[in-house]
């Protein structure tokens, strides 16, 4: 059903941009200042209506919570709107993080700093937190937690850049053959002029993207292509959040040499700490990353790369949301691919975070105080952050 723009870019950038400047705490707590400053304040859709794009763009791959705001402006103004809430919402934390990768380029000696020790410290934290919250929602019976199982032993039995992919891949096959679960109430939902026929041909380019990218980059030396190709495989791949993005990146930029484990790490860290959503993690990879890459060209163009598979995905997705959402069978698929990922991001906790971070007992003491603080005391990544990144200077010094 379609439905009259109501707005314009410029106003969905503008309510984007503070959101991107203001919204701490990851894609849930994202997904919580979305709906107060959209639905709350603005009315600019109804509470159902929000909260069906929600369920659309967590059954996706990519980015949740950038996906729902997305599609909150190709509701509200059309296709530049969906442009307007994507660099509002991203344009701060990028920013934020290429400089962070100019200041370890200019600096050298900040790369073997404590606090940039305390940065790969936290993030053991981090991402252990993030383990912990999936699995309890995403593994709560035993077919689930043995597919989780399965993808990290596999990940850790075969450390390749595919191992991740057949995880995920082997996951879906997995649901789809042993779940069994109700399909969803129907719903009516509402789009913002997308036909079918776009989102056919969105959905096949992104299709094809995944397979012209990686051939094109293994035809020659084309740094570039090459590491578009990673980065929007990593894209199109991740599901269950932005944490899971850290093993498929890992897998496509430390073992050629792109970047070092320890740079890799320190940004992560650096990632929990500004606002806005995870994936621009690939900013700062691409700034740190050797020339011809590199830079603010490089961090914008991995940016780019990254995020484009959410682009064509969620308006793709829009016109055949309600169709496949009654499919049980895809249902179980997703079911079955968001227990592997718990499984993927469990393995990239011991290997590279851990292996990486931990290195003397103080190392783990601080990374479980920040666990602690993160999951019992529920305090802010931001002030967590900052916490062992002081703490690592401290100990060093």
């Amino acid at each position: 059903m379609g439905h009259p723009l109501q707005g314009s870019p410029w106003e969905v950038f503008r309510v984007f941009l503070v959101l991107g400047l203001t919204s701490f705490g990851g894609p849930v707590a994202h997904l919580g200042y979305f709906r107060i400053a959209i639905v709350e304040r603005r009315r600019w859709l109804p509470d159902a209506d929000y909260a069906d794009l929600v369920a659309l763009c967590q059954f996706l791959p990519g980015p949740a919570s950038s996906q729902v705001g997305m599609a909150l402006g190709l509701r509200r103004a059309g296709w530049w709107g969906l442009v307007a809430a994507f660099v509002g919402f991203t344009l701060p934390s990028a920013l934020l993080l290429i400089g962070f990768a100019y200041s370890v380029a200019l600096w050298p000696s900040l790369a073997g700093s404590g606090a940039i020790h305390g940065l790969k410290v936290v993030a053991v934290a981090v991402v252990a937190q993030a383990v912990w919250g999936m699995a309890r929602t995403l593994c709560p019976d035993r077919a689930r937690g043995g597919i989780a199982v399965g993808a990290a032993l596999l990940v850790l039995a075969l450390p390749s850049a595919y191992a991740p992919i057949g995880a995920i891949v082997g996951g879906g096959l997995l649901g789809r053959w042993l779940l069994s679960l109700p399909p969803p109430p129907p719903q009516e939902h509402a789009l913002a002029g997308v036909s079918r026929r776009t989102g056919a041909l969105l959905l096949a380019l992104c299709a094809a993207l995944m397979v012209i990218l990686p051939l094109a980059a293994g035809s020659g030396h084309t740094p570039w292509l090459d590491a578009a190709a990673v980065f929007y495989q990593a894209g199109a791949l991740v599901f269950g959040g932005g944490h899971v993005v850290l093993p498929l990146l890992q897998a496509g930029v430390v073992p050629p040499g792109w970047v070092d484990n320890a740079s890799f790490l320190a940004g992560y860290g650096a990632a929990q700490a500004v606002p806005g959503p995870l994936f621009t993690f690939a900013a700062y990879l691409g700034a740190v990353m050797p020339a011809p890459l590199g830079g603010w060209v490089g961090g914008i163009a991995m940016l780019a790369a990254i995020f484009l598979p959410a682009f064509l995905l969620v308006a793709g997705a829009l016109p055949f949301w309600e169709a496949w959402r009654r499919q049980t069978g895809m249902q179980c698929a997703m079911a079955g691919i968001n227990a592997a990922v718990v499984g993927v991001l469990a393995a990239a906790l011991y290997d590279p975070v851990w292996t990486s971070a931990i290195t003397s007992r103080t190392d783990f003491a601080v990374a479980l105080a920040a666990f602690g603080l993160l999951v019992i005391g529920k305090v802010s990544p931001l002030w967590v952050v900052a916490m062992a990144a002081l703490a690592g200077g401290l100990l060093m010094a």
